[in-house]
């Protein structure tokens, strides 16, 4: 953000680095008087686009770039999407403090005890009746709401301008299981008023009011009433609120619980620890007691309801999963819903465990096994109604969740010119004068490919989806640098692109149009920059491999250089220098001369005409010398190894 977007005590800006116009990587960051305040760090899972990336992070350049301004992060609640990005975050940003609270701090701190490397700041725990003061009378304090997990709070920004207000995810349950939400604060807050109000758009475009979780854990123990045969249930591995309830279900059916996948385990050892998830000690059992329990009297909990093809269920179904195998007549409960994008490897997981003999049963009207952690339409309405806001800005949502939310804003009173619908890096500026749109930070999606942090870019992952749709075509040329042109039959490497065997004339076709395209370079330039030839070589072979197969191959020229009689053909770096590929001329520099004639003698003179080799006549004093400097050598040698030993 530019100087001219803060003008001192008169502007707040307010702006996302992520979660905007997306559900996930979700960072929301408040400015005043030179501070930020950053909201969450949260990663986003990728789609089936986004090939060979794990995670997608924020663009932090402005953070880093204003790290002195930075006075902490404040996380609303632990799930991925908002606290996922912490460890990549730190590596990258400076930041002096991390607020949070219950859940959340536990699952940071396991989170951060993988990375060995990071410098982890202080953490500071929070509750409800907190508060916190910072520069510019900035007031900080916080109002209990209800999600899928415990410890999930609103953030209340008190400031000389007003009230900024930000939901986090939140439902509108009104029987919770947990701690419910603190209704009386949001509607003292809205008699005192809300300048602006940043709201979860998630389920804007769901109608009505989200179920309540204490259904869903009714549903699930009638349902395991029924159920005479093992129950294996896959759920999200952070709704511990859902695993208690089938944790209890099991316990009152006298069935045993064992677990499977690395973050169901977690989320399960941190719900112990705070006390939200219990049960008898003899209720959980370990993997390899499997086989001292009766089908009837087992549980399985584990990880894989989105289909994601290493988690747990996910092996069972293909039969891949060393402790766990199917048993016809198994009973598979899907306690979730798919997110979009993960119906197509959902349903292939079902059709798996179908094949295997399983009954299946997923969330439908008749057998309710899943509600949402996040506000419906009429929750929407309730929390506009509760904190009359005066600007609505709308975040957490692809863009037809947040224009929607938009609507709603405007049908619950506020006006239309006061909802801003944002992108990720659009700065909102409120001041006593009004709000505006004043101007863009940096703001992006950086790729997160096993331990490296933005080497992956979008040329990158076009390349990999080429790779996998069209395959790959390597031609490798050898160059004579004195006589200028091409000398051998260029070889051909396909991988994924097309049958050699079954299509030899093509790459013969193909090989001999490379090769005549070089040597017209040569012939017509006196000189060749190799990054030049090697672009106009793949342009040449793109549109030729086009019209010929109607597929664009990722196409790879290699060009190995000779200098004729004997030096070692080598591959050039593929810099912008020029490469000289004219004869070599007699005034060229005395050592490389020299170093190509020795080498060529030693390679191209016929060994009868070497001149014998000198012969050297050792005398028994010298013989006897190197012996002794020999053993020697090695008695000093045993010496320091029984040393180390």
């Amino acid at each position: 953000m530019s100087n001219q977007n803060i003008k001192g005590k008169d502007e707040i800006g307010v702006f996302a680095l992520g979660g905007l116009g997306e559900v996930g990587k979700n960072m929301y960051c408040i400015e005043y008087l030179n501070q930020i305040f950053i909201i969450d760090s949260g990663i986003l899972f990728p789609d089936e686009h986004l090939l060979g990336v794990d995670y997608v992070i924020p663009d932090y350049q402005y953070l880093i770039e204003n790290q002195e301004k930075i006075v902490g992060l404040f996380i609303t609640h632990g799930h991925e999407d908002h606290i996922g990005g912490i460890p990549f975050m730190l590596k990258k940003v400076r930041i002096p403090k991390i607020y949070a609270a219950g859940v959340a701090i536990e699952l940071i701190k396991n989170k951060l005890q993988e990375y060995k490397d990071i410098k982890v700041p202080q953490i500071i725990e929070f509750k409800a009746h907190y508060k916190y003061t910072f520069k510019g009378d900035v007031e900080l304090s916080f109002i209990r709401m209800c999600h899928s997990i415990p410890d999930s709070y609103a953030f209340v920004f008190k400031t000389p301008l007003g009230n900024i207000v930000t939901t986090g995810d939140f439902k509108i349950d009104l029987t919770p299981l947990g701690p419910g939400t603190e209704f009386d604060k949001l509607a003292n807050l809205g008699q005192e008023g809300v300048l602006l109000l940043m709201a979860d758009s998630t389920n804007a475009c769901v109608e009505g009011n989200t179920q309540s979780e204490r259904r869903i854990g009714e549903s699930i123990r009638e349902l395991f009433t029924h159920i005479d045969s093992r129950i294996i249930v896959a759920t999200f591995a952070s709704n511990i609120y859902r695993v208690q309830q089938i944790v209890e279900a099991s316990v009152i059916n006298n069935r045993k619980v064992a677990i499977f996948g690395r973050s169901m385990k977690k989320t399960i050892e941190v719900g112990q620890q705070i006390g939200y998830i219990k049960a008898p000690k003899s209720t959980f059992i370990e993997d390899t007691e499997l086989n001292q329990y009766k089908p009837e009297e087992l549980t399985l909990l584990c990880t894989g309801s989105q289909g994601e093809p290493l988690a747990a269920l996910s092996r069972v179904a293909s039969g891949t999963h060393k402790q766990i195998k199917l048993i016809p007549g198994d009973t598979v409960i899907f306690s979730s819903s798919p997110i979009p994008g993960n119906q197509e490897g959902v349903n292939k997981t079902i059709n798996l465990l179908f094949k295997a003999g399983a009954n299946v049963i997923t969330h439908s009207p008749m057998t309710d096994t899943h509600t949402s952690g996040h506000a419906s339409q009429n929750d929407l309405k309730l929390m506009q109604t509760l904190l009359k806001p005066k600007y609505f800005m709308p975040v957490h949502g692809e863009y037809r969740m947040q224009k929607v939310h938009a609507m709603l804003s405007i049908e619950c009173g506020c006006k239309p010119e006061n909802t801003f619908i944002l992108e990720n890096g659009d700065v909102l500026a409120l001041s006593k004068y009004g709000a505006r749109i004043s101007g863009h930070v940096q703001a992006g999606d950086v790729y997160i490919d096993g331990d490296t942090i933005g080497d992956i870019d979008t040329s990158i992952v076009k390349e990999r989806k080429t790779l996998s749709e069209d395959g790959l075509f390597s031609v490798v040329l050898t160059i004579d640098v004195k006589k200028r042109r091409v000398i051998l039959d260029p070889q051909i490497v396909s991988r994924g692109f097309i049958y050699m065997k079954d299509n030899e004339a093509l790459t013969h076709d193909f090989a001999k149009k490379a090769k005549d395209y070089v040597n017209k370079q040569f012939e017509t330039h006196d000189s060749v920059n190799l990054l030049s030839l090697k672009n106009g070589l793949i342009d040449y072979l793109s549109k030729i491999i086009r019209d010929a197969t109607d597929r664009n191959p990722i196409i790879i020229p290699i060009f190995m250089q000779i200098q004729s009689k004997g030096v070692s053909p080598s591959v050039p770096r593929t810099d912008a220098k020029k490469l000289d590929l004219k004869p070599v001329k007699d005034n060229a520099s005395k050592p490389v001369k020299k170093a190509i004639s020795e080498e060529n003698k030693s390679v191209d003179t016929p060994k009868a005409s070497r001149p014998p080799k000198r012969m050297v006549k050792k005398t028994p004093h010298i013989d006897g010398e190197i012996k002794r400097t020999y053993k020697k050598r090695i008695i000093v040698k045993n010496q320091n190894l029984e040393k180390n030993d």
